[in-house]
């Protein structure tokens, strides 16, 4: 069964960090290119990051537009892991932070999900 267990968010001034992590189990997580995407209030799903598993090509990453040169993505693959460096945190940021499988827009990428961690930027 895959489990997805999103942690690290909270209350954050603006220009504040955040390191999110999402601890993977049920699949082989060196395997799978994996993402973060997050739901503001009132809002759909966006896409953030994606990551893809390394072990075939080398690193290689994607960012919504949004979040360049703020955040990094990265991956733990010894330790089933997956990460969210967020700086430069702005308002806009506040919003329900997910993991999930897949590249963005592959046939695995959201289909599976964690429960979640808030991240709520505001002073």
């Amino acid at each position: 069964e895959v489990q997805l267990v999103e942690s690290g968010g909270g209350l954050v001034q603006p220009g504040g960090s955040l390191r999110l992590s999402c601890a993977a189990s049920g699949f082989i997580f060196s395997d799978v290119a994996m993402s973060w995407v997050r739901q503001a209030p009132g809002k759909g799903l966006e896409w953030v990051s994606s990551i893809n598993s390394i072990e075939e090509h080398g690193i290689i990453t994607a960012y919504e537009d949004s979040v360049k040169g703020r955040f990094t993505i990265s991956r733990d693959n010894d330790r089933n892991t997956l990460y969210l460096q967020m700086n430069s945190l702005k308002n806009e940021d506040t919003a329900m932070y997910y993991c999930t499988q897949g590249w963005r827009g592959s046939s695995l990428f959201g289909r599976y999900r964690g429960q979640g961690t808030q991240v709520t930027v505001s002073s």
